[in-house]
């Protein structure tokens, strides 16, 4: 519509990835009433923009000025129709920043660029392509165009972390993005503690650390505990951190002493653990978890489902995330739902080796 559509309070997020459906769930980590309204684009109601800059999935988030067709006269037309807010006419420079989500609208950004941003010189601002004080982003997919001031963006720095680039490396760590999008949901930031049951070499306690959370790790091998360590005291050295050798169907914590759990079940093999297999390991993982957190995300190469769900969580949203050809992961977002007053729960030892 010429002028465009400009809802107040209304944010535009431009998401990251293949799945907007997944980033979506990880940007309600941080925003409210978000929704895909195109390939890789979003909006949201309310955005916390400290949480926002922490995604993994979101690229970045527009205070919005308007939401149009696909044209650039019609992002020039919300551009001059708009009252601007976020910024006073004239009080700072600008610069326009446009682009194709996916290449998946026919639009030329130079274009929108030149245009939007004559329209911007007209209300008396001035142009700095190189150090501007406020950004103007144009985003076009399908047949739909966000236009706002760049309100947050997120930190991009995940390939500063790459597996193999780790004091301690094994094949099959997680990558750092990934990682950091499940620690998000499953409760990541400032003040909370989140805790993985099956830590390996520490890719998901690294990001939840670097996330503002405390962390505490358990695995049943001494070579990953000591490794995991190495490989936090690098990344996020002045995190609260604890790693701990220990049994995930048998943790070592107090109930509800974390605020959320987030692991990576074994794919497709015998647990290491000799007296579990497979199925009793995550079984008694999942019922661990739902003791000590209320919120949890599982990660697996299968659906773990009716076992989530007899362990005392419900499974609020369910992913299948394709790796490669031959793996989908299967990302469960769990909430708790069982009385933790239940009779014959098993008494715990309080938190320990506090580092």
């Amino acid at each position: 519509m010429p002028g465009g559509d400009s809802p107040s309070d209304v944010y535009g997020l431009e998401l990251a990835g293949e799945e907007d459906a997944f980033a979506a769930r990880e940007a309600a980590t941080a925003a409210g009433g978000v929704r895909v309204v195109a390939t890789g684009l979003a909006l949201a109601d309310g955005v916390d923009r400290t949480a926002a800059r922490r995604l993994a999935y979101t690229r970045s988030v527009l205070d919005l000025l308007g939401r149009t067709d696909a044209d650039p006269r019609s992002a020039r037309a919300v551009v001059a129709a708009s009252d601007l807010r976020g910024v006073r006419p004239a009080s700072g420079s600008v610069a326009v920043r446009a682009r194709v989500v996916r290449d998946s609208a026919p639009v030329s950004t130079a274009e929108t660029e030149r245009r939007c941003g004559a329209a911007l010189v007209d209300r008396g601002f001035s142009v700095d392509l190189d150090d501007p004080e406020h950004v103007l982003r144009v985003l076009f997919a399908d047949d739909t165009c966000l236009v706002g001031w760049v309100a947050a963006e997120s930190v991009r720095d995940f390939g500063t972390r790459k597996p193999t680039d780790r004091p301690f490396f094994q094949p099959g760590s997680m990558d750092p993005m990934d990682a950091r999008a499940y620690a998000n949901l499953a409760g990541a930031g400032a003040g909370r503690r989140l805790l993985d049951p099956m830590c390996g070499t520490g890719g998901t306690l690294i990001e939840a650390g670097l996330a503002g959370s405390d962390v505490v790790g358990v695995d049943a091998q001494a070579k990953m505990v000591r490794g995991s360590r190495e490989n936090l005291g690098r990344y996020v050295p002045d995190a609260d951190r604890a790693v701990l050798r220990g049994d995930a169907t048998a943790l070592p914590l107090r109930d509800d002493s974390v605020d959320g759990v987030v692991f990576d079940a074994p794919y497709g093999r015998q647990s290491k653990i000799a007296r579990h297999d497979l199925s009793d390991l995550v079984a008694g993982a999942l019922s661990e978890a739902a003791r000590v957190a209320p919120r949890g995300v599982l990660v697996a190469d299968r659906s773990w489902r009716d076992a989530a769900v007899s362990a005392g969580w419900r499974v609020t949203d369910a992913f299948e995330r394709r790796v490669h050809r031959s793996l989908v992961r299967h990302v469960h977002v769990l909430e708790r739902v069982r009385d933790r007053s239940e009779p014959g729960r098993r008494p715990t030892q309080p938190l320990s080796n506090r580092r």
